[in-house]
Order: structure tokens, then C-alpha cells, then sequence
């Protein structure tokens, strides 16, 4: 299927299913994809092959200036956002002055728009970093990415790039002493001739005792709604999705938020 890039630093702002109305910021190259993951049901589409590309990050300056210039805008026309949320080409924690541009993102949120939210999309690989970790305590909505239970589902649905410890994963997500927000991808499918279906009877019993253990303020859980890189996935019915949800409600008493 088709697929498309983020070509802007500042994007947006759009309408979010799970989010409200969303100004987007990616602080990752504008012509190329660059994440810890490589997703099968990614709308960016895939990595680029190693060494093809040269990663520009927007410099933390430029962010600045590009924020304050869109949201004075807005102001002005009186329309501004539900939500500032870093997303886009990649993943957003990778840049190396992420820290320093959440909290540029925060004096601005509090000047030009105090009543939005600032949201971040990870899918938690650099939790080991302190800085990462300080600069999502900081935010309103820290999403993190937990796709399944089980380390052969995350290799096929998630493909990380290089080494990734799902159990250090989970242990540095409880660094967030329940104010994390946990978002889940359900999709069914083939991949290169493997059968993919997170939503079976063994993966989430092993999904929610997790959840059990994290104990989210959030669980956010979603299919495929734009166009895949791979052709062989499908969308999991709403219907299905709040099936699902419901018996996470029984069994956790968490809060859960479906988007079909």
C-alpha cells in the first residue's frame, strides 16, 4: 500500500481519533523515516536501508521558533489546539535535545495556549535514558507503545531495530509509577508467510496480566487505519476492540479508550 512522510517540523494541526484536535511536531528528518522500530503497520512505511540516508534532525532552535510561530497564528485566529503531540517520522525520543525541547514546548504551551495538552508517541526504547524518562514525567499524555506480551510478536509486528529486552521495557515503563498511558496495536494478518494475530485467547492473557503489572492511568487501544507498508494486514472490528476493552475493565479496573 502507499504510504507518506511527515514533510514538516511543525504539522497540523489534524484531527486526532484518540487526541482531539492535534498540532503535530516531528523532530525527525522531513524527507526520511528514522525509529527504533520498524513497524509493519507503520503509515511512514519502512526504514530506510542502513547507510542510505543521512539523519537532519530540525535543530532545537528551529523547533522553537517553528512552535511559537504556528501557535501565535492560531491564537490569532483563534482556533488552537486540544493538544501539541510529538509524533511524525519516527521516534521522537531519539532526538538528541528532546529533553531540552519539551521543556521549550512547555514555556510555549504555558504563554500562548495553556488549556492544550502536550502528548508524546514513543514506543519506549530509550526509557533507559534518565533524561528521556525526567522529560516525560514532565508531560501531560506519556504513550508508550506495548504491542504485545511476547517477544516473538513484538520482533514480527514491531521488527525493533537491534537489541530490545521486553522485560526491561515493562520495568522501565514503572518508572512512571502509574501515570503512563499504554497504547496497543491490534491487527491480524500474514508477514512474509507467518500468521500475525495479537488478539488471540494466549496473547492477551499474557497482555493484560502486563497491564496488571504497569497498572497505566491509560490504556489506548486501536487498529490499522491508513495505508501499510505490507498488504497482507487487517483491521480489527471496533466491535471487537470493545470486547476486548470491556474485559480489560473487568479484570484491571483500568481505564481504557478505544479508536476503531
Amino acid at each position: 500500500m502507499s504510504t507518506s512522510l511527515f514533510d514538516q517540523t511543525i504539522f497540523g494541526p489534524i484531527n486526532s481519533r484518540r487526541l482531539g484536535i492535534s498540532l503535530g511536531i516531528n523532530l525527525l528528518p522531513n524527507d526520511s523515516k528514522l525509529c527504533s522500530f520498524d513497524c509493519i503497520y507503520c503509515e511512514c512505511g519502512w526504514n530506510p536501508e542502513k547507510g542510505t540516508v543521512k539523519a537532519i534532525f530540525p535543530t532545537r532552535a528551529e523547533v522553537k521558533r517553528m512552535l511559537w510561530k504556528k501557535l501565535s497564528e492560531m491564537k490569532t485566529e483563534g482556533e488552537l489546539p486540544d493538544v501539541i503531540t510529538f509524533a511524525g517520522n519516527g521516534e521522537p525520543t531519539m532526538h538528541p535535545d528532546f529533553a531540552a525541547i519539551i521543556d521549550d514546548t512547555l514555556l510555549i504551551r504555558n504563554e500562548l495556549c495553556p488549556g492544550a495538552k502536550i502528548a508524546v508517541l514513543s514506543n519506549s526504547t530509550m526509557l533507559h535514558k534518565s533524561k528521556v524518562v525526567e522529560a516525560l514525567k514532565k508531560i501531560d499524555d506519556n504513550i508508550l507503545k506495548l504491542d504485545s506480551a511476547f517477544i516473538e510478536t513484538i520482533r514480527l509486528i514491531d521488527q525493533p531495530v537491534g537489541r530490545y529486552d521486553l522485560q526491561k521495557v515493562v520495568d522501565n515503563i514503572k518508572q512512571f509509577d502509574g501515570q503512563a498511558i499504554i497504547q496497543t496495536m491490534f491487527i491480524r494478518g500474514n508477514f512474509k508467510g507467518i500468521a500475525i494475530d495479537n488478539t488471540t485467547e494466549k496473547e492477551l492473557n499474557a497482555w493484560i496480566t502486563i497491564l496488571q503489572d504497569i497498572r497505566p492511568r491509560l490504556v489506548m487501544i486501536y487498529t490499522i487505519a491508513r495505508d501499510t507498508p505490507t498488504n497482507d494486514l487487517q483491521k480489527v472490528p471496533t466491535d471487537e476492540l470493545e470486547t476486548i476493552a470491556d474485559r480489560v475493565r473487568k479484570e484491571t479496573a483500568l481505564d481504557v479508550q478505544v479508536s476503531g
